[in-house]
């Protein structure tokens, strides 16, 4: 695996790795790079300084989802923000996913960076792949965030639904699936007032392959039971959600809490499923409040 930065010299990147296995660190602006997994190559940014956060991206989006929570919370803390391959600007060599293969990604740009432990959340089918890499790693978390997500496998509906996206896409392109999914995204109000968001959550899934929204969407489809695994994660936990997610409601992430008394749940006013780049600053103060509690 090889890993490559754009715009940086070696004294940044020595600071950079200075503050992301926790040893106190100058704050530093946005950098980027990639690490090569097999064929695949899988990009980030990173962002801030202090101990490690990484976030995932959900379905069929990229790390540019937390592009208005970076500046607020690297403050505090180094902000990793990876595009799952094949979405963003990660490259993917097929149409082959799974939250193994995820998880394998995002642990592969944990390690190439050098970090040890972090608090790592994901958001939708970012969640099952965060779950996934506390399957396979625990001892790198220091905490977790699941946003706007869901730690049971698909029902019948969701088993039909989300191959469909994959199909529409492949059948009519990446840019098709925008009108469907905006409604779910974004509240009405945040559409009819918010154009330029729109525009921008639209162009983050535009830049996803057809390869990615096929493999996103068999992934979402086949994901495991993490249920065990939630009930049983012995790290804090944050559950994040928009009051007005209509795909994985309210309802359900209070179900999701009383699994685990480690839990806590934060219900975002005014949002949907996408609430964390629809509602930021309420995101950002109930992530930073709830971080500040882990040591």
């Amino acid at each position: 695996m090889k890993l490559t930065f754009r715009n940086t010299v070696s004294a940044s990147v020595a600071a950079l790795a200075a503050s992301l296995t926790g040893v106190a660190a100058h704050a530093q602006g946005p950098t980027s790079g990639s690490v090569a997994v097999g064929a695949a190559r899988i990009a980030y940014r990173v962002q801030g300084h202090g101990p490690a956060m990484m976030l995932v991206h959900g379905y069929p989006l990229s790390g540019e989802l937390f592009a208005k929570n970076r500046a607020a919370l690297s403050r505090r803390y180094t902000v990793v923000t990876p595009d799952l391959r094949g979405f963003g600007s990660s490259t993917t060599p097929d149409s082959k996913g799974g939250v193994q293969l995820y998880a394998k990604d995002m642990l592969a740009v944990m390690d190439h960076l050098h970090v040890r432990k972090a608090i790592i959340g994901g958001m939708s089918m970012g969640g099952p792949v965060v779950l996934e890499m506390y399957r396979e790693a625990p001892q790198r978390f220091r905490g977790m965030i699941l946003i706007d997500s869901n730690a049971s496998p698909a029902n019948d509906v969701e088993k039909a639904q989300w191959p469909g996206f994959g199909k529409q896409a492949r059948d009519k392109g990446v840019a098709s699936m925008v009108p469907i999914l905006m409604p779910q995204m974004l509240t009405t109000p945040t559409r009819m007032a918010q154009p330029g968001l729109v525009k921008f959550v639209g162009g983050i899934v535009k830049k996803g392959s057809v390869n990615a929204a096929v493999a996103g969407g068999d992934t979402l489809a086949n994901r495991p039971d993490s249920r065990p695994t939630l009930a049983h994660v012995r790290v804090p936990v944050l559950i994040v959600v928009g009051a007005e997610d209509p795909i994985y409601p309210v309802e359900l992430q209070k179900m999701m809490k009383a699994s685990n008394p480690r839990i806590r749940l934060a219900v975002i006013p005014g949002a949907a499923h996408a609430a964390i780049i629809e509602k930021p600053e309420a995101c950002d103060r109930a992530i930073s409040a709830w971080a500040a509690t882990i040591r």
